[in-house]
């Protein structure tokens, strides 16, 4: 070929190049397939960005599709046109049912639907696309069977996790896709024996069955799957002896058979699974002996056999098991030594042999034991600690000791030689231990936790626990420790400034089990799940309550009972803005219980019974939900305690002498802005009426006025924003005398900064009022910003302002009034509160609060957050209509700003996480508090409840681990559980995770939370 014919040649290349590319612009979408999606839209209930409201022909152009012309795909039609080959549209919260007119699209070869709101059934025509390859509808809300006739013969991945899938498995789920690599359906209801037609999926690679009901024994057709490299059917009732076909599956590289009822010997053929890395298979019922091919796999890196009863000696040949790193043995019925060669198992850092029957000591072999980082021999009865020590220090990685319930009744050693410079975690717990804390411990400068509770140590606590500058949880609770807490422990830097970084072990590593006199039996623990802490509990302690304990603003639990403390309670303690738990019960403490207590926001647990405190107990948000027993024992007076002396002075009445009405706790709507200019011209007009009504000249000036004249008409005016009219001269004497001169009698509740009292004015009408009082610097701004606020916001789901009065140092908010309190009261006071609210009505309730804040959010002028929201601060009228009530921390923003930066205040329980790390209240922080709430609707269980169990207390970590072992259906409250409604619970369960995600970015805005609940079931809106 010639230059000029090579260039012509490509000339005509180029051209039909360049022609394809024109005509394929020209192309439409194939009709039948444009149907399909429209059909698909329609039925679903939510907006899909990106698609719009009318349908363009050109569907290749919608957010989440792929075409591919028609020729491209080999097709012979007369008209070349566009063919949908992918829909991916995962995690864009779509609601509602699945089309079954996508099985028509025959072309399509990816279709990704997962983390939406999808219910309802699976269409069968999806499993009858002949051409598609990838099927992912996993973390939707898809119920019923999978359909028996499946023909897939080009599939290669399907998952469809965490649904609500039910019955068996089809027996021919594999008959005709033969490519299929992936199958994944845990954490779903199926039940019944798993099919031996899984045998069929001869390409099969990863088969996860996890978290579902299947039981009977593993079929023998999984056994002939020899591509098999990752098999997961962990959290199933599956029973019977481990068959030695497992060793068939020579490309397994992890298997989990964990937490079934598997039973017999584990069978000894690891040597013929030659890339197997991790085995774990605790929670079974396996007996025997560890067989001999696993203790010597030279490929296993994790082994996790405990609470099994495996038994005899640990006979591990670490020579030959080189890759090891992981081994957890605990909870089983070994015994014997402690196996001396665990050190040649040369990468080995992680080891849990606790809960067996081992005796003797630890074995000298362990000095050379270079890569142990983790280590828990709790339960273990061992003997002589001292040489366990000097042998332990020796492992030069050593981080996490854990020797719990060991050396019974021996001496804690005090060899000046021994150091243990890297550790981290160090529990010698509940051992009995005699003797003083050593100093050779002053070296473990590293120390995050420690633990040395339940021993009978004597002597001072000494100062250089100050210099431990990562230290955040100390217990040296239930010794014989004198004298005085060191001053040092207020300076601790990781409690001042909550820089706590903790490494965790290795995969399901249990801490230690830790003795909790306030549950029943042991608990495990992680090193992340315990809250920051001092508890010298149970000891002799004297002294002081050091004044500079108010510094650790990151400190959780405080916990001083039982000792011989004495002097005052120092009022710098409300410095510790994190505080959950402060208990200084059973001392000799004297003096008053500082009224600046009331400001820890986050405290659940308070307790100053049996001291020698007197004077008035302070009244606030958190010291309302303490029991009468925190405070006996004392000379205290007023709330939780008998009545005070009459010539204690209190303003417009007396506080409250009793808790008899704390069964119908309304929170009143009160809100805390900043806008005292909209209150200095209300005024105003007020001087401007005084004048008139004294026909004063004209032309006199204002200044003139005296400042007297003018308090005392703001004592006696009362400045209505409705009803006008029918109350035009209503007076302080009215409201005085409408409350009966704020008698104890008519309280109803206390809401922010105040008591609630309710009223009916002289037109019969029914009202609340909210009495702002105190000597606070700051109450005549917070006053004067709520007033400016709530009359501004106005809308059918919030608490309106009626009006308000001022007199002296009180300040006098008027309120419309709810007739059947508050959600919270029916919730968790009322005895039949709970049977009353019906699902029904819940749902109402969590759609008009979602619109109330969707209002102060978007609506309202300025924009209002509310920084409060729980269920206490939702009212309920007549009707149970919703009605958002207590803006005591709302903040104006700007319209368009997205936070605003202020002190960290909120209720214990609703407070979002990020609250915090800064103190900047944000929307999302209000629709991770609303998210609580639906929980609470969803669960009618509080948000935190101290009197239960560690692992219980906090409802938002309980939720999301039901959540995460598919047990959403033991979430909801008894009394709402009812078969038609299953979809709707779990959708606005699912809401509420989204509102509770760690990521503010994730969470919905409220105008999303209106539209997503107002669909819920839009025929009973």
């Amino acid at each position: 070929m010639g230059v000029q014919d090579f260039w012509v040649f490509i000339f005509v290349i180029g051209f039909c190049f360049q022609a394809r590319i024109l005509s394929s612009q020209n192309l439409t979408c194939n009709p039948n397939d444009l149907k399909a999606l429209e059909d698909f839209r329609n039925g679903i209930d939510s907006v899909i960005d990106g698609w719009g409201s009318k349908f363009s022909p050109d569907c290749c152009k919608w957010v989440g599709i792929t075409c591919n012309s028609s020729s491209s795909l080999g097709l012979n039609y007369s008209i070349d046109t566009y063919r949908v080959v992918k829909l991916e549209l995962p995690k864009r919260r779509l609601l509602g049912n699945l089309s079954a007119s996508l099985g028509t699209l025959d072309q399509l070869r990816t279709l990704n639907l997962s983390h939406n709101f999808l219910k309802h059934s699976l269409p069968i025509s999806l499993f009858h696309l002949p051409n598609l390859e990838l099927l992912d509808l996993s973390s939707n809300y898809f119920s019923g069977p999978i359909p028996v006739d499946i023909d897939l013969p080009s599939v290669q991945f399907i998952e469809i996790s965490q649904n609500f899938l039910n019955g068996s498995l089809p027996a021919s789920i594999c008959d005709s896709s033969t490519r299929l690599r992936t199958l994944k359906l845990a954490v779903n209801y199926f039940s019944g024996n798993l099919p031996p037609g899984l045998g069929n999926c001869i390409s099969l690679e990863h088969l996860c069955l996890a978290m579902n009901n299947f039981n009977g024994s593993v079929p023998e057709g999984i056994f002939r799957l020899r591509k098999l490299t990752q098999l997961n059917m962990q959290d199933n009732k599956l029973s019977g002896a481990l068959s030695e076909e497992f060793g068939n599956l020579i490309n397994l590289v992890r298997l989990d058979i964990s937490t079934n009822e598997f039973s017999g010997t584990i069978p000894d053929v690891f040597h013929s699974l030659g890339r197997l890395q991790n085995f774990v298979a605790h929670s079974n019922r396996f007996g025997g002996r560890i067989p001999p091919s696993l203790s010597s796999s030279s490929t296993i890196t994790l082994l996790n056999l405990k609470n099994n009863s495996l038994q005899g000696t640990i006979d591990l040949n670490c020579s030959a098991m080189t890759s090891l790193t992981s081994l957890d043995l605990g909870s089983n019925r070994f015994d014997g030594p402690i196996p001396s060669n665990l050190p040649s198992c040369q990468h080995l850092n992680t080891v849990n042999l606790a809960r067996n029957n081992f005796t003797g000591e630890i074995p000298e072999s362990f000095k050379s034991f270079h890569s142990l980082c983790y280590i828990s021999l709790s339960n273990c009865s061992l003997s002589n600690i001292s040489s366990a020590l000097q042998i332990l220090q020796q492992c030069q990685n050593l981080t996490t000791l854990v020797l719990t319930l060991n050396f019974r009744g021996e001496q804690f050693p005090a060899d000046p030689t021994l150091h243990f410079e890297k550790l981290k975690v160090l529990v010698i717990a509940n051992c009995r231990l005699t003797g003083v804390i050593p100093q050779w411990l002053s070296t473990s400068s590293r120390l995050q936790l420690l633990d040395i509770s339940w021993n009978q140590l004597e002597g001072t606590i000494p100062v250089w626990f100050g210099n431990f500058s990562s230290l955040f949880y100390l217990d040296m609770s239930n010794n014989s420790f004198t004298g005085e807490m060191p001053r040092s422990l207020t300076g601790l830097p990781s409690l001042i400034n909550g820089r706590i970084s903790v490494e965790e072990p290795s995969y399901d590593f249990p801490l230690f089990m830790k003795k909790n006199v306030s549950a029943r039996g042991l608990q495990y623990n992680q090193v992340s799940s315990f809250r920051p802490t001092l508890d010298f509990s149970n000891n002799n302690l004297s002294g002081p309550i050091w004044r500079e304990f108010g510094k650790l603003k990151s400190l959780h639990v405080l916990d001083l009972k039982c000792n011989n403390l004495s002097g005052p309670i120092p009022s710098n303690l409300s410095g510790m803005a994190s505080l959950e738990t402060l208990d200084l019960s059973h001392n000799k403490l004297s003096g008053n219980i500082p009224p600046s207590l009331v400001n820890l926001n986050f405290l659940s647990k308070f307790n100053v019974a049996d001291n020698q405190l007197y004077g008035v107990i302070p009244t606030g948000p958190q010291f309302w939900t303490f029991p009468n027993s925190s405070f006996e024992g004392n000379n205290l007076c007023g709330d939780h305690a008998p009545p005070c002396p009459s010539n204690v002075h209190y303003p417009l009445g007396k506080p409250s002498k009793t808790r008899k009405n704390r069964g119908v706790v309304i929170g009143i709507a009160v809100g805390i802005v900043f806008g005292t200019a909209f209150v200095l011209a209300l005024m105003f007009i007020i001087v401007v009426r005084a004048h008139s009504r004294r026909e004063v000249d004209p032309e006199r000036e204002d200044h003139d006025t005296n400042e007297k004249d003018l308090e005392e008409l703001g004592s006696k005016l009362v400045v209505l924003f409705q009803n006008k009219d029918a109350n035009k001269e209503l007076s302080l004497d009215d409201l005085l005398q409408s409350t009966n001169n704020f008698d104890q009698a008519n309280i109803i509740g206390c809401g922010g900064f105040g008591l609630v009292y309710k009223a009916s004015l002289p037109d019969g009408k029914k009202v609340a009022i909210k009495r702002l009082s105190g000597d606070c610097g700051q109450m005549d701004r917070e006053f004067y910003a709520e007033v400016e606020t709530l009359s501004r916001a106005q809308h059918p789901n919030l608490v309106h302002l009626q009006g308000y009065c001022t007199y002296k140092s009180d300040r006098l908010l008027i309120y419309s009034y709810m007739e059947n309190g508050s959600l919270d009261y029916w919730l968790h006071e009322k005895t039949d509160g709970p049977t009353s609210l019906d699902w029904n009505v819940r749902l109402k309730i969590a759609q008009g609060a979602a619109r109330g804040l969707a209002y102060l959010h978007q609506s309202c002028e300025p924009h209002i957050l509310h920084r409060d929201i729980k269920s206490s601060n939702i009212l309920l009228d007549e009707n149970f209509k919703a009605h958002l009530a207590d803006f005591g921390l709302a903040r104006l923003i700007h319209p368009y700003a997205t936070h605003v930066t202020t002190d960290l205040v909120g209720t214990l329980g609703y407070i979002p996480p990020e609250y915090s790390q800064a103190s900047v209240a944000t929307y999302k922080g209000d629709v991770y508090s609303f998210g609580v709430v639906l929980l609470e609707l969803l669960t009618g269980k509080r948000p935190m409840d101290m009197c239960k169990p560690k692992e219980c207390r906090d409802l938002i970590s309980w939720a999301f681990q039901m959540k995460r072992e598919k047990r959403e259906s033991e979430v909801f409250d008894p009394f709402i559980c009812d078969k038609q409604h299953d979809e709707e619970l779990l959708c606005v369960f699912e809401i509420a995770c989204l509102c509770l995600s760690g990521s503010p970015k994730v969470r919905p805005s409220t105008q999303q939370l209106v539209t997503w609940l107002d669909n819920i079931n839009t025929k009973k809106v």
